[in-house]
C-alpha cells in the first residue's frame, strides 16, 4: 500500500476584483512560488476567480442588481481562453490546484460557485458546484447537484472539496468520506458582516477540525481577504463600506491533521501563503478508535442514499410510445 507524503500550500489573499485575467495572473505567482518551495498541492479561496458578491450583504437586492450583471460578465467557463494559463501553470510547475471560480451557466441568470480540481498534468479532473448558496448568496448563485460530490484520485492521494458553509453539511461530508477522501480542501471567503458574536475565523477552524477528526484525514483551508480595492469599488453605493467590511477574526487559512489539531501556524486575517508536510499514513492509526466508515458505524441501522444524477432541466421526447410510458 502506498500512502503519499508531500508538501502542500494554502493561500489567503484577495482576487483582483472582477478581473479574470489579472486574478489568474495573481494565482500563477502563488503557484510558481509554491512549486519552487516544493509544494505539490496548492489551495485557493472560494470564488477566487474573480470575486465574491459582497454587495448581497451590504446593499438591497435592487441596488445589487447592477453588480450581479458585472459578476455574470466576468464569470467563466473552464474552456475560456483566460483560464488556460491556469491549466498550463499546473503542468509547468508540476502541482495540483484547487481553486474557486464563478462558473457561468447556460442561462444568463445562472452562475455557480464552483471549485476546480486540476492535476499536475494540467488536466481538469473535476469540478464541484456548491450545493446550497448560503443566506444572502442565494441572490447570486444557482445550486449545484449531487453529480459533483466526488473524490478524485491523484498522484498525491484522494482529494475532495466543499465550499464554505457546505463544510457544515454532515451528509455532504460523509458522502466524500465514503469515497475514500484523505485530502479535503475547504475554501472560504472572509465574512466580517456576520452577526457581532460570530467569530468567522474560529467557525472555519471548528468546521475543519470536525471534518478531520470525524473522518481521520487532512483538511486544507484557504480563505480570501477583502482588499481596499474591493471596498473602494463598492464605496459609491455604500459610503460606510469600511465599517461594514472590516472586522478582525474574519478569515482563517491553514492545515488540520487527522487528530483534529491545527498543523503549524495558521493565517488569521493576514495575507500570505503557508505550508505543511502531509503524511497520509497518519490517517490510519486514529481509525482504530473511531472509523465511521467501518467498524464504528451501523449500516444495518443507517442507510444514506445520494442522488448523483446531474440535474436535467428538460426532457425532449420524439416518440409517442415513449411519451405514453410516462
Amino acid at each position: 500500500m502506498d500512502f503519499k507524503k508531500f508538501k502542500a500550500a494554502t493561500v489567503q489573499t484577495s482576487p483582483v476584483f472582477l478581473n479574470v485575467e489579472k486574478t489568474v495572473e495573481k494565482a500563477i505567482t502563488f503557484i510558481k512560488e509554491a512549486s519552487q518551495n516544493g509544494a505539490q498541492l496548492i489551495a485557493f479561496p472560494e470564488v477566487f476567480v474573480a470575486g465574491y458578491p459582497y454587495w448581497n450583504w451590504i446593499m438591497t437586492p435592487v441596488q445589487g442588481s447592477k453588480w450581479y450583471e458585472k459578476l455574470y460578465k466576468c464569470s467563466v467557463k473552464v474552456e475560456d481562453a483566460e483560464m488556460q494559463p491556469l491549466f498550463q501553470a499546473a503542468k509547468e510547475y508540476n502541482i495540483h490546484i484547487v481553486i474557486g471560480v464563478n462558473e457561468r451557466g447556460d442561462s444568463y441568470g445562472e452562475i455557480y460557485n464552483t471549485n476546480l480540481i486540476i492535476d499536475n498534468n494540467g488536466v481538469l479532473i473535476g469540478k464541484h458546484r456548491k450545493l446550497v448558496p448560503t443566506w444572502a448568496e442565494k441572490l447570486t448563485w444557482t445550486s449545484g447537484d449531487g453529480s459533483s460530490l466526488k473524490v478524485y484520485n491523484t498522484e498525491i492521494g484522494p482529494i475532495g472539496t466543499l465550499a464554505c458553509g457546505e463544510n457544515t453539511n454532515t451528509l455532504a461530508r460523509f458522502t466524500l468520506l465514503s469515497q475514500g477522501e484523505l485530502i479535503h480542501i475547504a475554501n472560504y471567503i472572509s465574512l466580517p458582516v456576520a452577526p457581532p458574536d460570530y467569530n468567522m475565523a474560529e467557525a472555519i477552524k471548528i468546521r475543519a477540525a470536525a471534518h478531520s477528526f470525524e473522518g481521520k484525514l487532512f483538511t486544507i483551508v484557504s480563505c480570501s481577504t477583502i482588499s481596499k480595492e474591493i471596498m473602494d469599488a463598492l464605496k459609491e453605493d455604500v459610503p460606510n463600506v469600511e465599517e461594514l467590511l472590516t472586522r478582525k477574526n474574519s478569515a482563517f487559512s491553514g492545515f488540520i491533521g487527522p487528530n483534529g489539531a491545527v498543523i503549524g501556524e495558521p493565517l488569521i486575517d493576514d495575507e500570505g501563503m503557508v505550508y505543511a508536510d502531509i503524511d497520509l499514513e497518519k490517517c490510519i492509526q486514529p481509525k482504530q478508535m473511531h472509523d465511521i466508515l467501518g467498524h464504528y458505524n451501523r449500516f444495518d441501522i443507517f442507510d444514506l442514499r445520494v442522488n448523483i444524477a446531474p440535474t436535467r432541466k428538460i426532457t425532449f421526447i420524439d416518440n409517442h410510445e415513449e411519451f405514453n410510458k410516462r
